[in-house]
């Protein structure tokens, strides 16, 4: 049994990829002990709670003996460790250093110091998708499809995502240089680094259509933020919920919010090692959102995304417009680990409430519209202006359900 199933709700999903953590008190061990005793600490853990028992089908006494004596610094221990979780072939399992650890731990707490960017691999280039309200990027007119170039006189081409995002962040009111392309015109752009508390819900009314952004169910604040979202849009006839680019967060929130659409059976299922089963129940509660709702997607909507999408879906509370999801349907936990590091190892998968694996599959839209890079160039969201339309002829046919109709 994996701790930390038992007891759900005490722990947190985080979609970097999916993640069980512990409360944010217990995020960080701060006992200092050998390299060796690191790497060793580590092999214990995947051994007792990897979700797959055989381990890949391998021994996995042979990495305690492969390293035994051999393991003198925490490098050592990294390069170690690595190549070890390597050998499960599973892409979500990872260890993280002290500076890594604390990176994913900021995310957490949806507090950063950088610039307020959202940024994606188009095409092979890096792109800005998503320029936050009130941020330094806005005030120095960062658009989104702006092109990154390079950084601080770097080069970002072929870097990774995360590579890129580590040299945009920095300390607090240092300058980035960062050379963008628009259009076909290049541009150097000086930005101020300053905190970034990260905003994770938007809304807006267009007359009887209300539209509600989650960029990420990461932050803690996301359910907070979601009810004044609602409450914002509470005189509109129809929702418009966009959980694209939505890579993930915590599965409270994910819960919290298919709750609030959904007030009756099972919203999603845990099942761990040994096939153990956890069904997270809908609850009675107070406030329950009935308008006619329409949740947008694509391809990097993952993890918690899927799990309210996914539900939304089963229970045939909401259309899904877009494209196919991202397909992760594995659940990792934080396992926090001595001198300050840390290990996201997996140790479940998770159901839809109709008892769907979506992992490497994802869940295919009930209305399919794409969004092409011409459509992104022009900002053309087509996407959301076909929901606009499809919504509007929901809230006019519910009328008609309603009061009869009228010739």
């Amino acid at each position: 049994m994996v701790a930390g199933l038992v007891a759900l709700n005490h722990f947190v999903m985080n979609p970097n990829p999916n993640l069980l953590i512990p409360n944010s008190a217990d995020l960080v061990n701060h006992e200092h002990v050998s390299s060796q005793k690191l790497f060793e600490n580590v092999w214990t853990t995947v051994k007792n709670n990897y979700y797959d028992e055989s381990l890949n089908h391998q021994t996995w006494y042979r990495w305690k003996e492969h390293y035994r004596g051999k393991i003198k610094t925490d490098e050592d221990a990294k390069v170690a460790i690595d190549s070890m979780l390597a050998s499960l072939d599973d892409p979500y399992s990872r260890y993280m250093d002290k500076s890594e650890y604390n990176e994913q731990n900021s995310s957490i707490d949806s507090k950063i110091t950088g610039i307020g960017v959202n940024i994606a691999s188009i095409s092979g280039k890096i792109q800005i998708i998503n320029v936050m309200d009130g941020t330094p990027a806005q005030a120095s007119n960062l658009q989104n499809g702006d092109i990154i170039l390079d950084i601080n006189g770097k080069d970002v081409n072929g870097l990774s995502l995360s590579d890129v995002a580590n040299l945009v962040r920095g300390p607090e009111n240092t300058v980035v240089n960062i050379t963008i392309m628009r259009d076909k015109d290049k541009f150097l752009k000086k930005v101020m680094r300053k905190e970034i508390k990260i905003k994770t819900v938007k809304s807006s009314v267009d007359k009887n259509i209300g539209y509600i952004q989650i960029s990420s169910f990461l932050g803690t604040s996301t359910p907070n933020e979601f009810i004044e979202a609602i409450d914002r849009t509470k005189d509109t006839e129809g929702l418009i919920l966009d959980l694209r680019g939505n890579t993930g967060g915590l599965l409270p929130n994910a819960v919290f919010i298919a709750n609030l659409f959904i007030t009756k059976g099972n919203l999603v299922s845990i099942v761990g090692r040994d096939n153990y089963r956890f069904d997270i129940e809908a609850e009675n509660i107070e406030l329950e959102i009935d308008k006619p709702l329409i949740v947008l997607v694509d391809g990097s909507s993952a993890s918690a995304s899927e799990i309210l999408s996914g539900a939304l879906k089963d229970y045939k509370r909401a259309k899904l417009l877009g494209t196919k999801t991202f397909g992760k349907g594995m659940v990792q936990k934080i396992v926090p680990l001595p001198n300050e590091t840390g290990l996201n190892l997996t140790i479940a998968k998770y159901l839809t409430p109709n008892g769907a694996d979506i992992n490497k599959k994802g869940i295919t839209p009930d209305i399919e519209v794409k969004l092409t890079l011409e459509d992104i160039k022009n900002r053309n969201d087509v996407q959301l202006e076909t929901a606009k339309k499809i919504l509007a002829e929901m809230i006019q046919q519910e009328h008609e359900t309603a009061y009869g109709k009228v010739d």
